[in-house]
């Protein structure tokens, strides 16, 4: 090749780089600036996320050093209204579902079906009413849970009034239930008799309770037996 057209390759290569070089150079500027573009929003978003957190993190802690009131850190964050809390809370022996009789029996955490704590006080009289079930019908027949355990607190409530108390008198009872020919224990039926007797209009009142399944019973065709403690003060 002639110098002089080697010259000129040489010379348009060198232009060709340099205009390359400066392409190259604009394009990480330009990539540069976006990328400065995406990232300052980012961080300037992210210092105003913790800039906030931080504040309210301090407006929580005045308002719990200030009020001293326990309300919930989200109320605080919410913007609400924090006002000092009363307790509401009544003693003992006033709370829904304690009761004293005038006797001077107190009954304590009432449920649906008994109380968790009957306290008798002393000087107080008691009487005890061993296990018993229900009576075979004329048929032969016993009856399911249910019909049983309504016969036996019939019986129960018999014997009561013949010694001049009653069923509100009752203080304790403990079940001792069987499964039927079927092999299933049917507590429900249970419960279904028991309120016809307790926390009625007639008795209000309710005794602590326990019930046990066990594996049989003395009186073939019992499904369940039960025995009661009943507890009063002495008439002054």
């Amino acid at each position: 090749m002639p110098k002089k057209t080697k010259k000129l390759v040489n010379s348009e290569v060198k232009e060709e780089a340099a205009i390359n070089d400066e392409a190259l150079d604009a394009k990480q500027r330009e990539d540069e600036e976006e990328s400065d573009e995406f990232f300052l929003p980012a961080l300037s978003n992210l210092n105003m996320l913790l800039i906030s957190g931080v504040g309210v993190a301090l407006v929580v802690i005045m308002v719990l050093l200030v009020n001293g009131s326990g309300q919930s850190v989200e109320a605080a964050y919410n913007g609400a209204a924090l006002e000092p809390v009363t307790s509401t809370a009544a003693p003992i022996t006033q709370q829904r579902g304690d009761v004293i009789s005038p006797d001077g029996i107190e009954r304590k955490g009432e449920g649906r079906h008994f109380y968790t704590t009957i306290r008798i006080p002393a000087g107080a009289e008691t009487l005890y009413l061993s296990g018993s079930g229900a009576s075979a019908n004329p048929d032969g027949s016993w009856g399911d849970m249910e019909a049983q355990t309504v016969d036996t607190f019939n019986g129960f409530r018999e014997k009561l009034e013949a010694e001049g108390w009653s069923m509100s008198d009752i203080v304790q009872v403990r079940a001792f239930g069987v499964a039927d020919e079927f092999g299933l224990l049917d507590f429900d039926g249970f419960n279904r008799g028991y309120r016809q007797f307790f926390g009625t209009e007639e008795n209000p009142m309710k005794p602590v309770r326990s019930f046990v399944e066990i594996e049989d019973l003395v009186v073939d065709g019992w499904l369940v037996e039960i025995e009661v403690r009943a507890a009063r003060m002495p008439a002054s």
